[in-house]
């Protein structure tokens, strides 16, 4: 049986299905993401090709968690067994995920965050730079347990840097919390862990003042550029 349906009438058992469901595995999303649409009454599901091999009940569970993210609207839906499992897988993926990605800096400034803040019980993710970005100054990734940070933060004093770090481990420590078809990251008890960073106003005064010096120096140099072409 289609597992779309699987997942569908046990989330919906009053309505009637009026889909044709398209399930497909590819290589073109990130370790263990998915993505669902509509279109001429076909709903389709893209899965990473790692969820191929996983037992059905959790990939139902994944399902039925797109699913709920695009039809339940403003319904308040009770997270069935399958989505609890799913959930659960998403939250251990990091044990099993390799650690092949580190870069000098910011394993001196997680082993520092580590000993400071996690008594050195953390266990060391894979940690790269991003891009140059001002809008996602850091992220953390459960599906392949990787920290990233932006560049514009490449020579920024330890303090800082160290900060964003403590940031997105928090996110590796707490996990997160799912409600009604939304994962919620930043929870009341993630804040009040947040603030135990020492000098955390002071610090994010200057990540404020790095990014308001990026964009003018990113600034300065289109308008060079641009002077350049014109000339």
């Amino acid at each position: 049986m289609n597992l779309i349906l699987i997942a569908f009438e046990e989330l919906f058992p009053n309505q009637n299905f009026k889909y044709t469901p398209i399930l497909k595995y590819n290589r073109k999303l990130g370790d263990y993401n998915a993505n669902a649409r509509i279109y001429n009454n076909i709903l389709q599901l893209n899965l990473n090709q790692k969820w191929e091999n996983i037992d059905e009940e959790i990939k139902i569970g994944l399902i039925q968690t797109l699913l709920v993210r695009m039809l339940a609207k403003k319904d308040k839906i009770k997270p069935t067994i399958r989505m609890d499992l799913y959930h659960n897988f998403i939250k251990k993926l990091p044990l099993a995920t390799l650690k092949d990605k580190t870069n000098p800096e910011l394993e001196q400034s997680f082993n520092r965050v580590n000993q400071i803040y996690f008594y050195g019980l953390m266990e060391i993710p894979n940690l790269k730079w991003g891009t140059e970005s001002k809008r996602k100054l850091a992220s953390y990734n459960f599906h392949n347990d990787t920290v990233t940070i932006s560049t514009i933060f490449e020579k920024a004093p330890e303090s800082i840097l160290d900060y964003l770090m403590y940031h997105e481990l928090l996110h590796k420590k707490q996990k997160f919390q799912y409600n009604n078809g939304k994962n919620y990251f930043h929870t009341h008890k993630f804040r009040q862990e947040e603030k135990k960073y020492l000098n955390q106003t002071q610090i994010e005064k200057q990540i404020k003042e790095i990014i308001a010096y990026s964009s003018r120096r990113r600034s300065r140099l289109s308008e060079k550029l641009l002077n350049l072409w014109k000339h």
